[in-house]
């Protein structure tokens, strides 16, 4: 797909996730594994903060390496001109969860405020969000945006878990 074509496509889906509305608790729609990911961490265990900078097709920084079991502060920024996602989970939770989204993005109902999700933030151009996560031993992670068409424009990046 070419440039031009690819940004109008994400103009497109930005246009279409402005809408407010209610989204899938963290436990159900591709996330009945969430014990497999971790779970929310709290502010005073967090060892270390990462910031995260989301531009309209990728990550900065484009992997993380974090030690098993550690709580981490996530400060992510959204320097893109386009609604982006923050999303931590395993690709098979991803696939299932950008199906949800798109189906929200179809009916409207997609945008800043619907996501509750503890390992998720949704921001708008030139806004930041928080989360802080503790992560389990032994699992396959990543990072994504599940925005329609993002996750395919490379805006996804791995979580490498070290001992």
């Amino acid at each position: 797909m070419n440039v031009i074509k690819f940004r109008g496509l994400l103009a497109a889906c930005t246009a279409l996730a402005i809408g407010m509305g209610a989204h899938t608790s963290f436990a159900d729609a591709g996330h009945g594994d969430a014990k497999k990911i971790g779970k929310p961490g709290k502010d005073e265990a967090a060892s270390r903060t990462i910031e995260v900078k989301m531009y309209d097709s990728y990550y900065e920084p484009k992997s993380l390496t974090i030690k098993e079991g550690e709580t981490v502060r996530f400060i992510v920024h959204n320097r893109g001109e386009l609604v982006h996602e923050f999303n931590i989970a395993t690709h098979d939770m991803h696939m299932a969860h950008a199906s949800e989204m798109m189906k929200m993005m179809e009916s409207g109902s997609m945008g800043p405020g619907m996501h509750d999700d503890p390992n998720s933030v949704l921001l708008e151009p030139g806004k930041s969000g928080e989360i802080i996560w503790t992560f389990p031993r032994h699992a396959k992670l990543e990072f994504a945006c599940n925005v329609p068409g993002h996750y395919e424009a490379g805006m996804h990046g791995t979580i490498r878990l070290s001992h």
